[in-house]
């Protein structure tokens, strides 16, 4: 298994996920640094960075999953090379489980990437206008807390656009599926059902209400993990079409 990871991992290193997973958070990053010179008045420092796992959360974790899980589904789809992975002497599940811990690997990463650009962010814009300097201590093991949780309650989301990426040889019912999901999810925003909904369970949990944290939390994880784990196996017997 450590081997099929290690495999998948360089691959990684030669596609472009390198580039998704700078781009998606520095976009976030820049908007947070030119909102901050906009601003007349000092903000506390978990203000901006609960701002900015908000917005994570609520959009770019979604559209950057999309792409992701697309675009690792592509390396195989792409170039025809998965009756060359299914024909090697190991079992086939193995190879697509190394590709969801990688996906998720992935997600994490960026989601540490979006909170160390942002601090570099509001630092430089600090810098640029003193007046403006956040007030306040940063708390950066609540927002690691917080991504924490923005993660786990996102794994149902991941698991249901990586086995549609992987399943499907074209590119467009991942796609469907990643906008249509991040689509509802916007205007849908203040939906009490959104809780249920696997693109708002991220984004659920920046509520004040316990529940809506809670639920979405065990949905995304623990039903996440569950979905992740029938995915792998069904794609290991499936044929992709």
């Amino acid at each position: 298994m450590l081997a099929v990871l290690s495999v998948e991992l360089r691959k990684l290193n030669r596609s472009l996920a390198l580039v998704l997973a700078l781009a998606a958070p520095s976009l976030i990053g820049v908007f947070i640094f030119f909102n901050m010179l906009r601003g007349k008045t000092a903000q506390p420092w978990d203000m901006l960075l609960t701002g900015s796992t908000g917005i994570w959360a609520f959009f770019m974790l979604p559209m950057s999953v999309t792409a992701l899980t697309a675009l690792v589904a592509h390396m195989e789809h792409g170039p025809r090379s998965w009756d060359h992975l299914r024909a090697l002497p190991l079992p086939r599940w193995q190879i697509y489980a190394a590709k969801a811990v990688c996906v998720l690997g992935l997600v994490a990463a960026m989601s540490l990437l979006n909170l160390a650009i942002t601090y570099g962010a509001v630092s430089a814009a600090a810098a640029f206008r003193p007046a403006l300097a956040p007030t306040g201590d940063p708390g950066l093991t609540a927002s690691l807390v917080l991504l924490g949780k923005v993660w786990l309650a996102g794994v149902l989301m991941v698991a249901l656009q990586f086995w549609t990426a992987l399943r499907f040889a074209s590119f467009v019912p991942a796609l469907v599926l990643g906008i249509g999901g991040t689509f509802f999810s916007v205007v849908a925003t203040a939906a009490k059902q959104g809780v249920f909904f696997p693109w708002q369970m991220p984004v659920n949990m920046l509520s004040q209400e316990a529940w809506r944290v809670n639920t979405a939390l065990g949905l995304g994880g623990g039903l996440g993990l569950a979905v992740l784990i029938i995915a792998v196996a069904h794609l290991g017997r499936r044929e992709v079409l």
